[in-house]
């Protein structure tokens, strides 16, 4: 039940402002780390400002859509409305500046598409991804822990997919309305659209599922307020206000979003690209010599291990079993 749930209790936020907050933090928090040697009008110039980042974070959700609409499999909304919680809450802790967008995009999809449970495997996830598949590969299986840690864990997400399903049947119930479902094709665009704002971070479900309905029905001109009055809030006309400032709320972040100019997108990445921590970027030196010690330090490991397990052999215990308890005898992913 959302009610009750992680979503609700840690990733549900009351005001825009709160939001506004924790990004204004972890920009200023990337640019105190990284430009500490720089004027104030140098920080200005070299990195992005919070505005900056929030807009081409948007041109990304815009490419999460786009990667999402033409995946093949085709990709169900649910996971795409996961993987868009995961790509909000991670930028939410973190800078675009320290991590590029473009490459927790793809990784918020994949795992996505593993808690949802639509089952791909990795070699026919990038298979969607133009370019360098081996190394989107290595990239994707880098970030994963990395996001599950920045998500604390807290990977179910409750889209509005369901409630809506449950709003039509209930349509189709206690309404006089023809051919609810004709409503559908709205509705789906205006939950597309929904992901594109700061809506699934501070509303419920249901209510972002209500203001879809709503929004679809008055497009086909049917008006749905004696039954959101009278069948739904019959008796208990108190939450009536609530859920009503809620929809209307969510109506307006859809009617009023902006799109990235693309002039001003192309200067924001080239300015991203100069700005972002090398020490995260797969391209970079920096980055490379971190994997290639990471990996010294496996073998590392694997050399220990099979040490110890050559002094177990000699006292003469069953080093089989020992194969599958050691922790020193895993191979870490």
């Amino acid at each position: 039940m959302y009610s009750l749930s992680s979503q609700k209790k840690f990733w549900t936020f009351k005001t825009e402002q709160e939001l506004t907050e924790l990004r204004l933090k972890q920009n200023h928090n990337f640019i105190t780390k990284h430009g500490a040697a720089m004027t104030e009008d140098q920080k200005l110039a070299h990195f992005l400002t919070a505005d900056e980042e929030r807009l081409l974070l948007k041109q990304y959700e815009l490419q999460l859509k786009e990667f999402c609409k033409r995946f093949e499999p085709p990709m169900p909304k649910y996971v795409v409305g996961t993987a868009f919680h995961y790509f909000k809450r991670f930028y939410l802790n973190n800078s675009s500046m320290d991590y590029h967008p473009k490459e927790i995009l793809a990784t918020c999809v994949y795992l996505s598409c593993k808690v949802e449970e639509f089952n791909v495997s990795i070699a026919q996830f990038v298979a969607n991804i133009k370019g360098d598949r081996v190394k989107a590969m290595d990239i994707i299986l880098s970030n994963e822990l990395l996001l599950m840690q920045e998500l604390n864990y807290y990977l179910t997400i409750h889209n509005p997919i369901r409630p809506i399903e449950g709003f039509l049947i209930d349509i189709k119930t206690r309404c006089n309305m023809s051919n609810p479902d004709r409503l559908r094709p709205g509705i789906e665009d205006f939950i597309d659209k929904t992901f594109l704002t700061d809506a699934p971070l501070m509303y419920a479900p249901s209510q972002i599922a209500l203001a879809a309905v709503l929004h679809a029905a008055s497009k086909e001109q049917e008006n749905l307020d004696s039954y959101v009055t009278e069948s739904l809030f019959g008796a208990a006309k108190d939450k009536l206000p609530v859920l009503i400032e809620a929809v209307r709320r969510v109506r307006s972040m859809v009617r009023t979003i902006e799109l990235p100019q693309k002039e001003r997108v192309r200067f924001l990445e080239k300015k991203l690209e100069k700005c972002r921590n090398q020490e995260n970027n797969p391209d970079s030196q920096i980055y490379k010599q971190r994997m290639k010690k990471m990996y010294e330090d496996e073998d590392d490991l694997d050399v220990m291990g099979s040490s110890y397990h050559m002094n177990v052999s000699d006292a003469s215990l069953d080093v089989s079993q020992l194969n599958t308890t050691n922790p020193a005898n895993m191979t870490i992913d």
